[in-house]
């Protein structure tokens, strides 16, 4: 499924390809994922639960929520399942804010 890799460190938004919240994780590099609605369609922004207690580097923030700390991934989720993001990269780069 079509998703997008949020790198604050590298202040860059990639696409990539995810089959399940395993690959949320791997990507992220931490077990505690949680996600936020990011509008009506069902995108989230999948994040560190943990990002703030754990010191990790780099920050971003999605139009108006609170900064997230570390990688964050922004897939379309429904119930349990996974989906392609409705969201072109444009929309979501013009969406993103890096925070130094």
């Amino acid at each position: 499924m079509k998703a997008y890799l949020i790198k604050p460190t590298e202040q860059s938004i990639e696409p990539v390809d995810i089959d399940s919240l395993e690959d949320i994780r791997k990507l992220i590099g931490f077990d505690t994922v949680i996600a936020d609605d990011l509008d009506d369609e069902g995108n989230q922004l999948f994040f560190d639960e943990e990002c703030f207690l754990k010191g990790t580097a780099g920050r971003f923030k999605v139009d108006n929520m609170i900064p997230v700390s570390g990688t964050g991934i922004i897939a379309t989720s429904e119930g349990e399942s996974l989906t392609d993001t409705s969201l072109t990269l444009e929309a979501l780069k013009s969406r993103v804010t890096f925070i130094q």
